[in-house]
């Protein structure tokens, strides 16, 4: 979670913690007045009592205002959420079609299964560690079957493996 949003639970416990010292001062307050006690000890304990109150209140209101955070920060999540899943839909036959369209040039290039797989991660922007680790590989292994990717694509290197799939679907809308 975002350091701009405090730990509600947090927040609101320590302000009930608050409210309870307010009241048992409160409560002492009235015994020490029942007895007669005054003077400095009663003023010492009202001024506690006070700063109980405005540490309390201060708690509150920030577990109010982190709530209100947290319930914006949701309801900006659910929509980003469903603005990803709408685009996913809308976007479907095209992302089906160049997936089709990258395997079939992986089968052109003569890649292998293994060197297919490393391509295509490569093209997801992973790192070869990410990719040796998802693969169960060393990164070794996996810094070869790039280069093979490379050298059967007569292509510099990942860049150049990105920019041949994506340099088409890139371009500026037809006037």
């Amino acid at each position: 979670m975002s350091n701009d949003v405090p730990e509600t639970g947090f927040t609101g416990v320590a302000a009930v913690l608050f409210g309870l010292i307010f009241l048992l001062i409160a409560w002492d307050l009235v015994e020490d007045f029942s007895h007669g006690t005054g003077g400095l000890h009663v003023t010492l304990e009202f001024a506690v009592l006070l700063l109980a109150a405005c540490g309390g209140a201060l708690l509150a209101r920030r577990a109010y205002v982190a709530r209100a955070s947290l319930r914006a920060l949701q309801r900006d999540l659910e929509q980003v959420r469903g603005d990803s899943m709408r685009w996913r839909q809308d976007s479907r036959a095209l992302i089906e079609g160049l997936s089709l369209a990258i395997q079939h040039q992986f089968e052109e290039w003569k890649l292998t299964a293994a060197e297919s797989e490393v391509a295509l991660l490569l093209l997801k922007g992973l790192s070869l560690k990410e990719i040796a680790a998802l693969r169960a590989t060393s990164e070794r292994t996996v810094r070869e079957q790039a280069r093979s990717v490379y050298r059967k694509a007569d292509l510099g290197g990942r860049s150049a493996l990105s920019a041949w799939f994506l340099e088409d679907l890139l371009l500026p809308p037809a006037p």
